[in-house]
């Protein structure tokens, strides 16, 4: 089963399906190929610093550039590499907390199937279609690091390593944050809990080298020379718009975790210090504390404790599969976890379902079986219709949802389509476009709005407003899917 699902997510590399993000990601790797040392905004043409500018997309960037190839094969590339990061992630921290060989492959299966019988998909988020989705993206790759430098934790602290282990870790650390920086608190946290829920606990040398390992990592964050890390604790306003999603629907989004609190439960009843146990309940207190302060963008942190959830899931059930009936001193634990078992491969099973139209990214409609065909969602068709015209570096205008991916394909946009804090004038940007495509916009003010930001493409729907499409200061060159318009700004 977990191989037929990894042969499943490499099939989707191949597809590549289009999601917002995307866009982003795409148009970061265009930046840095064609400039890797001052790339400027990855969205619009200002020479501001970015947040997307991590460690692995500049890796990217510069492999783009010194070989030439496109950049959707290399995200195609990158995402080859976080999925073979994330699996064996998985695997090697499993490995760290049992020896069951059931439970590695067991912990894929609940990572990517244990979360809500309603779909749900968000970057840093493992269900199988959320992946699908974002597994060329950097949170994908810092995922799979996090698992690595959880495993690699526990192991120093357990064999009490010496003075090169730690600073190794404390870069991998920086890495991770660096990379994405939600899975960076994710990742932190943790460690967090392997630190708290090591047994023995460090002795004093092994926390001085694990000081040593933290402050290496500090100034790594603090070197990076591409943006301003610590400068990210100023961000808000429309990140916290955004992430309110995260605190809608939890039982229906992510209800088929309960099963694996009920892991934890059993791990608690036996230690006090379960790294697990304890990891979840710091996920759980960031969470709760974001939603009841109003600070949403708290919410990415959610993986912290939906993964120790799932893993304990699955290591409590390897221990049925592996015989743990004859090591078991009382026959009602026998039982118990023989129940637990069962109720997980139920949650599995509906879990599975729920994403099963995952399979509509590698395979036409018409090829489904009847029943998964009605989960079939068409994959975004992006917007390489364009580029017969628009060359790298133009301008154009648009609303929104195109401006997530137009930069993939080279161009700017007027506004940026995500929350961009490092943009001086970013709302000034916002206020133009929501101008420009307003109804009761005067033609001489849309026009000046086109001339101020060197504007030479307009993309829109019929209905988007904004200039006339008979305007003499527009020229239609184009039609892409779904009825939108490519015109030329004239003059």
């Amino acid at each position: 089963m977990t191989g037929a699902v990894a042969a499943l997510l490499l099939a989707v590399v191949v597809r590549l399906p289009w999601v917002g993000d995307l866009g982003m990601h795409a148009a970061t790797i265009e930046r840095l190929r064609h400039d890797p040392v001052h790339p400027g905004d990855p969205l619009v043409d200002a020479d501001v610093p970015s947040p997307y500018y991590s460690p692995w997309t500049v890796l990217l960037g510069c492999l783009a550039k010194a070989t030439g190839a496109g950049t959707f094969g290399v995200l195609r590339g990158a995402a080859v590499i976080g999925l073979a990061l994330l699996l064996s992630g998985v695997w090697h921290f499993v490995r760290t907390l049992t020896e069951r060989r059931a439970a590695p492959p067991l912990a894929v299966l609940c990572v990517l199937f244990l979360w809500g019988p309603v779909l749900f998909e968000w970057s840093g988020f493992l269900g199988l279609n959320s992946l699908a989705l974002t597994v060329s993206y950097p949170s994908t790759f810092a995922l799979g690091l996090s698992f690595h430098l959880w495993a690699w934790l526990r192991k120093a602290l357990r064999a009490g390593s010496g003075w090169l282990v730690f600073p190794g870790l404390g870069v991998l650390w920086a890495v991770v944050l660096l990379t994405h920086q939600f899975t960076g608190v994710v990742a932190s946290l943790g460690a967090a809990a392997m630190l708290l829920g090591a047994r023995p606990f460090p002795s004093r040398p092994v926390l001085l080298r694990l000081a040593a390992g933290f402050a290496l990592g500090l100034v790594v964050l603090a070197g990076w020379p591409y943006y301003s890390f610590f400068d990210l604790f100023g961000a808000g306003g429309d990140l916290e718009r955004i992430h309110r999603a995260l605190y809608r629907n939890l039982p229906g989004r992510f209800g088929l975790a309960l099963v694996g609190v009920a892991a934890l439960a059993l791990r608690f009843r036996r230690d006090r210090r379960d790294p697990l146990v304890l990891f979840f309940a710091l996920g759980v207190l960031v969470f709760a504390a974001g939603g009841l302060t109003g600070h949403y963008s708290w919410g990415r942190v959610l993986p912290a404790a939906l993964l120790p959830a799932q893993v304990a899931a699955a290591v409590e059930a390897a221990e049925v599969a592996c015989g743990d009936r004859a090591r078991a001193r009382v026959r009602a634990r026998v039982r118990a976890r023989q129940v637990f078992a069962g109720v997980l491969a139920g949650a599995l099973a509906v879990g599975a379902w729920t994403q099963a139209g995952t399979l509509g990214y590698v395979l036409p409609q018409g090829a489904l079986p009847s029943a998964v065909a009605g989960k079939y969602r068409a994959p975004w068709p992006g917007y390489r219709w364009i580029t017969p015209w628009v060359r790298y570096g133009d301008v154009v205008m648009a609303k929104t949802f195109p401006a997530r991916q137009l930069p993939a394909y080279g161009a700017y946009t007027v506004a940026p389509g995500y929350p961009d804090f490092f943009l001086p004038d970013e709302a000034a940007r916002e206020d133009a476009v929501r101008r420009y495509f307003a109804p009761g916009t005067p033609r001489a003010e849309r026009v000046e709005v086109l001339r101020r930001y060197r504007v030479r493409w307009v993309v829109a729907y019929p209905g988007d407003g904004g200039l006339r499409a008979d305007d003499p200061a527009l020229r239609k060159v184009g039609t892409g899917p779904r009825g939108q318009v490519l015109y030329r700004v004239l003059g």
